[in-house]
């Protein structure tokens, strides 16, 4: 759809780098959104010169997007700020504790009692763009736990621990020993409070995690609350999921040849062929129709047995 015909209210804030689409749904039922001064629907298209407002603040209009500044941030989030930029939790904001000029918002989440990098940005797609692939990317922790470690504890996370919260067993990952309470550990998951969980299921509480790393960017020595811009030589490299996400998204998957008419599809020794209609009516095939008409069923003949002249094999 392009912007003669308009651009959905979900979509549109999140380009407009307010927060995620489906936080604008969130917004949208909750009657926060009005366009061109009525409250927003489900659905709504904004077309050019409609202004859009969320909580009585203007956002802007569809003709804006195109010149608006694309922001990528790293930033050292401190225990006790939340991600969510709703109203539901009363503890300081992330987007509000760094405040910074353009509007913004944070890619994923990092639960309150946690620290580190987490990446806010005012591009909805990218954040479309890397949450697709969000199972897939590497992120790397720093973890504190309340005794000394075993080389089964770290086995056990390694191989994968079954969470019986969220009835999954939780995928390989790479973890190594730091000093006697501490390891490091990489996950390509993200799911809710994964190493805090993990952890409890093998008898150890954490009391502290501190992510250092997405993909390839790290936090380097940004301190507690501070934020940096993420280098174009980071940008360029830090979703290489983007092509594999094409190529496997129904867009971007190779359709299948289309059969000519009277072909049918076969398979033979898991490879998949066609038999065309035309070739079995010129003779090819001739004795596979007639005992298929016939209704043949020849058993296969006995382990090293030998087959008269021109006697057909039972495959055939």
């Amino acid at each position: 759809m392009n912007q003669s015909e308009g651009m959905r209210i979900n979509k549109f804030l999140s380009a407009a780098g307010v927060c995620s689409r489906r936080e604008a749904d969130r917004l949208i039922a909750a009657g926060k959104v009005t366009v061109a001064g009525e409250t927003a629907e489900l659905g709504t298209l904004v077309s050019a010169g409609m202004e859009v407002k969320v909580n009585g603040r203007r956002v802007g209009a569809v003709e804006e997007l195109a010149s608006k500044k694309k922001v990528l941030l790293a930033v050292n989030k401190p225990v006790g700020v939340v991600c969510t930029t709703t109203d539901n939790d009363r503890a300081p904001n992330i987007v509000e504790l760094i405040d910074y000029p353009e509007r913004v918002y944070p890619i994923g989440r990092l639960d309150k009692d946690s620290e580190g990098l987490l990446l806010l940005t005012n591009q909805g797609e990218l954040v479309n763009q890397i949450l697709r692939c969000e199972n897939g990317h590497e992120k790397e922790y720093i973890v504190r736990v309340d005794k000394a470690l075993t080389p089964a504890f770290l086995e056990k996370l390694r191989r994968g621990v079954h969470l019986e919260e969220l009835q999954v067993t939780t995928l390989p990952c790479k973890a190594e020993a730091r000093d006697k309470t501490s390891f490091s550990i990489v996950l390509t998951q993200g799911l809710n409070r994964q190493i805090r969980r993990m952890c409890e299921a093998c008898g150890y509480h954490v009391i502290s995690l501190k992510r250092i790393r997405i993909m390839n960017i790290s936090l380097r020595n940004l301190h507690s609350g501070a934020f940096r811009n993420v280098t174009a030589a980071e940008q360029k490299t830090c979703c290489p999921c983007s092509k594999r996400s094409r190529r496997h998204s129904p867009a971007g998957a190779r359709k299948p040849r289309a059969r000519k008419h009277g072909e049918r599809k076969t398979m033979r020794r898991g490879k998949r062929r066609t038999f065309s209609a035309e070739k079995e009516r010129a003779g090819h095939g001739r004795e596979k129709s007639k005992r298929r008409d016939a209704g043949v069923n020849r058993s296969p003949a006995p382990r090293g047995a030998r087959l008269l002249p021109g006697e057909p094999r039972a495959h055939e």
